[in-house]
């Protein structure tokens, strides 16, 4: 029982939970208050004179490319779009009937 004797037996205290710590509130300074304010319309105007100025810094190739990237993507939805579901499962059943039985298993002659 010597080994037990320096424990503490008291409840468990947590941070932000209980009696005493409900009470208790920090008090902010004018300072505090006047110094976050600056902060934001600090960024606020900062985010104004960015989206003024921003420029596009692609080459004409990155551009023709990115035109053609959409073009095609929108030829692929119309194309999906086009088709019903039933003409999809017609079209994957023609394209089964086309492929190669190369799982099957071929006929092996004794004669030959």
């Amino acid at each position: 029982m010597s080994e037990y004797a320096t424990v503490q037996k008291s409840a468990l205290k947590l941070k932000g939970v209980g009696d005493i710590s409900a009470g208790k509130k920090k008090k902010k300074n004018k300072e505090s208050k006047h110094r976050m304010e600056q902060v934001v319309t600090s960024q606020s105007d900062e985010e104004v004179k960015t989206k003024k100025v921003y420029l596009d810094k692609r080459t004409p190739a990155q551009i023709a490319f990115d035109k053609m990237q959409e073009k095609r993507q929108m030829e692929r939805i119309l194309n999906k779009a086009s088709k019903t579901h039933k003409h999809r499962v017609e079209d994957f059943n023609r394209h089964l009937d086309n492929l190669t039985e190369h799982y099957d298993i071929p006929k092996v002659s004794w004669t030959k």
